[in-house]
């Protein structure tokens, strides 16, 4: 993969406000990079779809890419599209996207999951997770949250309804999306090529392109750009103090980012939502961290005493479950192992602990009940893998 670096041109600068800063000629700092698959794409007139969240970094991508295909005289189509996350999203951040859609004079595409919002998602997850713990389809109660380890959050809300739309408007033909992240953001990010061919709008005739021009660009670097294009910050960064723009309340956020976003009104509301589920679910929104406990002057009496009682609900879940040896807790495969009549016992007597712990209706409860269910779950297990011709798991372990 050959990556050219590309630096803002004359005519990028003349088409921007008056450069009050100094900064247009430090080209240097807004060069972005342009690996070969993509310029050769793009120079054929590939679709152009810059994601925008309503943060600073998709700010920066959509004047900066937008800016790169003028200079090249790209003759495809380009787009901003937004996946909009309902009622978990910052209220600016869909005038944020909108705003600059009108200042590029380019077409804002707004998806949202057919299934229901963000916090919808993590309502009906808890309902299934709850269903599959009564039946015994999962060893331990299962959380509501994403979590850094399971992000579909991104996975569900944004990416494959993004995938979705871009396939529907170019279902042949190459087509490229171009994304904000940084390598300063995290170690993760650091090790992020500038290109990669994306599986989710890959066709039988057009692969798609995932660009990461400002792979090298930092916060600063961002911040200024933003404002020589003559544009201003969401109103997390400017009125809150924010150092990131997602959801109001991200899995992710740091203590600082989840107190600066209470602050807003108009995320209030869906914050005792959220923390009406860590009281009914008994799982903290973080793993070392009740996002109740952030804000709790914004819930009345009722919702703190009920949270105050999930945390203690949550102690006794913890306790019951970490009885639970090893090798019966989940694995690729589940169950691969049938328990013994003492491990069965103990498992009962751990969901009748649990489900009195949560408040949970709960089967299969007693010794017998739960190796009647083991040996139906093995057996549904083994049918799969038969049928996948992969190796079988018996009631004694692996069969290799």
């Amino acid at each position: 993969m050959n990556i050219i670096r590309i630096h803002c041109s004359d005519e990028a600068a003349a088409a921007s406000p008056p450069d009050l800063f100094g900064l247009m000629a430090d080209v240097e700092r807004f060069s972005i990079e342009v690996p070969s698959e993509v310029a050769n794409v793009l120079a054929a007139g590939a679709p152009v779809f810059v994601g925008v969240s309503g943060g600073r970094d998709s700010q920066a991508l959509a004047y900066r890419v937008c800016a790169h295909l003028d200079d090249i005289g790209h003759q495809g189509r380009r787009f901003l599209i937004h996946a909009d996350l309902g009622r978990v999203d910052w209220r600016d951040s869909l005038p944020v996207c909108e705003r600059l859609a009108q200042r590029l004079g380019v077409e804002l595409i707004v998806v949202r999951r057919n299934a229901g919002d963000m916090m919808d998602r993590w309502l009906s997850r808890w309902t299934a997770n709850v269903a599959r713990y009564a039946n015994l389809e999962c060893v331990k109660l299962i959380l509501p949250w994403s979590t850094a380890a399971q992000r579909f959050c991104t996975a569900e809300l944004k990416s494959q309804v993004i995938a979705r739309e871009m396939r529907r408007r170019f279902p042949e033909g190459d087509v490229v999306s171009a994304v904000g992240i940084r390598r300063e953001e995290s170690a993760k990010r650091a090790r992020m090529p500038a290109w990669k061919q994306d599986e989710r709008t890959t066709r039988r005739r057009g692969a798609g392109h995932t660009w990461n021009p400002l792979l090298g660009w930092r916060r600063g670097d961002v911040n200024d750009y933003v404002r020589v294009r003559g544009d201003e910050l969401h109103e997390a960064y400017r009125l809150f103090g924010s150092t990131r723009v997602s959801c109001a309340f991200c899995v992710l956020g740091s203590e600082h980012d989840l107190r600066a976003s209470s602050n807003c009104t108009d995320n209030q509301a869906i914050y005792r939502e959220m923390v009406a589920l860590e009281a009914t679910s008994t799982f903290s929104f973080q793993s070392h961290r009740w996002l109740g406990d952030v804000a709790p002057d914004l819930l009345d009496a009722g919702l703190r005493a009920r949270l105050q009682e999930a945390k203690e609900r949550a102690q006794l879940r913890m306790s019951a479950e970490v009885r639970l040896p090893e090798h019966l807790l989940f694995v690729k495969g589940w169950p691969t192992v049938l328990p013994t009549p003492g491990e069965a016992a103990l498992i009962a007597r751990v969901r009748r602990d649990v489900a009195q712990a949560v408040g949970l209706q709960v089967h299969h409860t007693d010794r017998d009940a739960v190796l009647v269910r083991y040996r139906e779950l093995m057996r549904v297990a083994r049918a799969k893998v038969v049928a996948n011709d992969l190796p079988l798991h018996t009631e004694e372990g692996l069969q290799t």
